[in-house]
């Protein structure tokens, strides 16, 4: 009998209403309706508000009361997907401040996780998950091989489900293939 995996999914933008997010929801509707997984959520928007000062520079960073309820949904994660926009050619910096923040090794160490990339133009952040994906293996994070990128990603999304059948499939299999991981 295999045991039940926690699935943390990380909407990886500070941005308000973005694609990003609507598609960490849709990602986790998938999880739960067509795998019968439950996931948390970690979205970076929710941050606290003083994350750089009291947060990352310091050394005793579990003082803070709500950083303590993120490291603890982390450190209770098996798996983790990250939906990751590019930002300026990579990820979202934002992103980079929450892995610094995070209790290193122990926290993602021995851990599974997966991506997926979205950008408005032909690259499909696939330059982002590659730095990405650089900084997970760094952490001792093993990596789903599967990394769809979703060029144009706002004419294929209609805000709730892509609208492009190739995406669907793609985005199915994504999801597929991490409970499976």
């Amino acid at each position: 009998m295999s045991q039940i995996s926690s699935i943390a999914v990380v909407s990886t933008t500070s941005r308000v209403d973005s694609t990003t997010a609507q598609i960490v929801a849709h990602y986790r509707e998938k999880l739960e309706r067509n795998h019968g997984c439950s996931s948390e959520l970690l979205d970076l928007k929710e941050l606290p508000l003083d994350f750089l000062n009291a947060v990352l520079y310091q050394k005793d960073r579990n003082s803070h009361p709500d950083w303590a309820r993120w490291q603890a949904t982390v450190d209770a994660a098996d798996k983790f997907v990250f939906v990751i926009p590019e930002y300026n050619g990579s990820f979202p910096g934002i992103l980079k401040c929450f892995v610094d923040a995070l209790q290193f090794p122990q926290s993602l160490r021995g851990k599974k996780a997966s991506m997926i990339g979205i950008s408005d133009g032909t690259q499909g952040a696939a330059l982002a998950m590659s730095h990405f994906g650089d900084v997970l293996n760094y952490a001792g994070v093993t990596t789903l091989a599967l990394r769809p990128r979703f060029i144009e990603v706002n004419k294929h999304w209609d805000r709730q489900r892509f609208s492009n059948p190739i995406y669907q499939n793609l985005f199915e299999e994504h999801v597929k293939q991490t409970v499976g991981m």
